[in-house]
């Protein structure tokens, strides 16, 4: 494994060998296993916040061989602090996936077997199905027409709805629509295809609809702003890249003027494009693939959603005696 120098981390209720290997640790998973930004911070702050715990639980500051030394019961009464806290499930479950993966980081790097965390069960968490929208009023959202009483201008309402065409068009993360470059993107007739870069920086070959590329078009056409090839090609009112939250802001208005609940977000058209394609007889590995899921478990959600239209359909027209 790589000893390079990693930034140096300020731990108070840890001694410095712990900082120094909980700063080479966060720097294995950005760049071996390329973990997201997000990700990292989530799992440096759970460390910190189990660190903290344990200088408190233990009355002295935790160090490499202490940590090592760890018991269930240490880690169950953090879990238990932190759900006492009104953490979800989702977060208990992430912050002991991160303490494994430092415990399993120490081993290999001879720093001390952390066999207690191995030992305690991940809590349970709920699974919740998505909300996907109707197909009518997805497609509505990708019209820039819907928002033309809007104080707006014009290439700003085309370049919303050309974005909300692609999360519902081809299944993307908002991320991975505003990461799009322009030489990334065809132009009508030139393609159907599009190369995003999702979780992970991996990257992955999604279709993309002509009517789409239109949409595309139609906002590049009217832009003010210039549109170089390896430049974003989504820029903000100040020719900036543009920010998730914008779009966010957008589906809000047209939510009010649609008349959709509050779970009709930007994420919601991934989730629609992913149901009806599976509610039109799309086979689930293929659209595993289209979504960029590494593991077929998480878009086995959908099935569920399927099935539950169904026996919704089934409660209303059934014959009853």
């Amino acid at each position: 494994m790589s000893k390079a120098a990693a930034p140096p981390i300020e731990l108070a209720s840890a001694d410095p060998s712990i900082a120094q290997e909980m700063a080479r640790w966060l720097s294995h998973l950005g760049a071996e296993r390329r973990l997201s930004p997000k990700t990292l911070e989530a799992y440096a702050r759970d460390l910190r916040q189990c660190l903290n715990f344990l200088c408190a639980h233990w009355g002295e500051r935790v160090t490499l061989a202490r940590f090592a030394a760890l018991e269930a019961t240490d880690i169950r009464a953090f879990m238990a602090m932190r759900r006492a806290d009104e953490v979800s499930g989702r977060s208990l479950m992430r912050a002991l996936a991160g303490l494994r993966s430092f415990g399993r980081f120490l081993e290999r790097e001879g720093k001390g077997k952390v066999g207690a965390l191995s030992a305690i069960r991940a809590p349970k968490v709920s699974k919740s199905l998505p909300k996907p929208l109707p197909m009518a009023s997805a497609k509505r959202l990708a019209d820039a027409d819907e928002r033309a009483g809007e104080e707006r201008e014009t290439w700003i309402l085309a370049r919303d709805a050309a974005v909300m065409a692609l999360l519902y068009g081809s299944g993307l993360r908002i991320s991975e629509a505003l990461g799009l470059k322009r030489r990334e993107v065809p132009r009508p007739g030139e393609g159907d295809v599009l190369v995003v870069t999702g979780k992970g920086n991996k990257t992955r070959m999604v279709p993309v609809l002509q009517n789409v590329l239109g949409l595309v078009q139609e906002y590049v056409a009217i832009c003010p702003y210039p549109l170089p090839p390896e430049g974003p090609i989504f820029l903000g009112a100040r020719g900036g890249p543009l920010s998730p939250r914008i779009i966010q802001l957008a589906m809000e208005r047209l939510r009010g003027a649609l008349g959709l609940p509050d779970s009709a977000t930007p994420h919601a058209l991934r989730h629609s494009f992913a149901t009806h394609l599976l509610s039109r007889g799309g086979d689930l590995r293929a659209i595993q693939e289209l979504l960029g899921h590494s593991s077929l478990s998480t878009t086995q959600i959908y099935t569920g959603i399927d099935s539950e239209r169904l026996l919704e359909v089934y409660a209303s027209a059934h014959p009853r005696r």
